[in-house]
């Protein structure tokens, strides 16, 4: 039975990547303290005798002595705010967690002789991009002091600081680079534009546009993005760095109006000016690695995927 760490565990995705793990019989710790998480998230892991958690933070915890009798076969770390309204609020400890989080994680590892460490990068490391689809070969177009910068440095930082340890010390690292992800367990004030215009919709407020609606992303459903993590740690992609997400590419006013369309809503869409600069205008992964790999890939339906988060929003706000 593999015993599996999880940074970040009571968040979105990593919430969902134990749901998944707790599923394969895997045993689970997460490490959280709820900056931009949830208790909500993980409460009904608490029943199960497989799942562990503690609440500390990740830059100031002693990790040997929290784990001193524990040893793990894989460590996801997840922490960080991930959203321009999480990181923007928490620009240093963003940074941190990504900078002295990430060095205290890989000291661990190496210590503990750790089997495997699976990063959580993320598609901002590409900037505004000016290459279309991003491979990962593509090194990005990032303003290093830009609103943004907090994010996208601190996760190219981290992915630099993972490799360095790789090189030297010859640990077993590897790279995801999470593309849009959604689904159920997001909040629903986060800032991400799926849950925005969801509970917009909703509510029957107006669905909020920054600004022409042209810019593109590409929804990846969190079933289909945890399935992906789980085979990163388990398949042999050792110093590999990897795209994970979907796809598909859509403009924000067709997202827009495919989910006031299937909530069947009344609200009026609305543009407004973009409340951060650098927003990147185009987002699409080049996801060859990931079917060449890890045999992956994203199989649920835009729609499929929207219909579920909706019903997930309507419990939530009892709609």
């Amino acid at each position: 039975m593999n015993k599996i760490l999880i940074t970040g565990g009571a968040g979105f995705i990593g919430s969902n990547l134990v749901d998944y793990l707790l599923k394969k019989n895997c045993q689970v710790w997460v490490i959280d303290n709820f900056l931009t998480s949830s208790a909500e998230n993980i409460k009904s892991f608490h029943h199960n005798p497989r799942f562990h958690f503690i609440k500390k933070n990740l830059i100031t915890a002693d990790l040997q002595r929290t784990f001193s009798n524990i040893c793990f076969d894989i460590i996801y770390h997840l922490a960080s705010p991930a959203s321009p309204k999480q990181y923007i609020r928490y620009p240093i400890e963003t940074l941190l967690v990504n900078s002295t989080g990430t060095f205290k994680l890989l000291e661990y590892a190496k210590k503990n002789k750790i089997k495997t460490f699976v990063y959580a990068s993320s598609s901002e490391i590409y900037g505004n991009p000016l290459k279309h689809p991003q491979g990962e070969d593509y090194w990005g177009n990032v303003n290093p002091v830009g609103e943004r910068s907090c994010y996208d440095e601190g996760k190219r930082f981290g992915e630099a600081l993972c490799i360095s340890y790789l090189r030297k010390y010859c640990l077993d690292i590897r790279v995801a680079r999470i593309f849009n992800t959604y689904g159920p367990n997001m909040e629903k004030n986060d800032g991400r534009v799926i849950s925005n215009f969801i509970v917009q919709a909703l509510q029957n407020k107006p669905i909020t546009v920054y600004g022409n609606g042209k810019q593109t992303r590409s929804f990846c459903y969190v079933s289909d993005l945890v399935k992906a993590l789980y085979l990163m740690g388990i398949k042999e992609t050792k110093e590999e760095i990897i795209n994970l997400g979907n796809d598909e590419e859509k403009t924000i006013i067709e997202l827009a109006n495919l989910i006031k369309k299937l909530i069947n809503s009344k609200s009026k869409i609305v543009f407004k000016p973009q409340p951060v600069k650098d927003d990147p205008q185009k987002r699409k992964p080049n996801l060859d690695k990931a079917y060449k790999l890890l045999h992956w890939r994203p199989i649920t339906p835009l729609e499929k995927g929207l219909n579920l988060t909706i019903n997930y929003f309507k419990e939530r706000l009892k709609l």
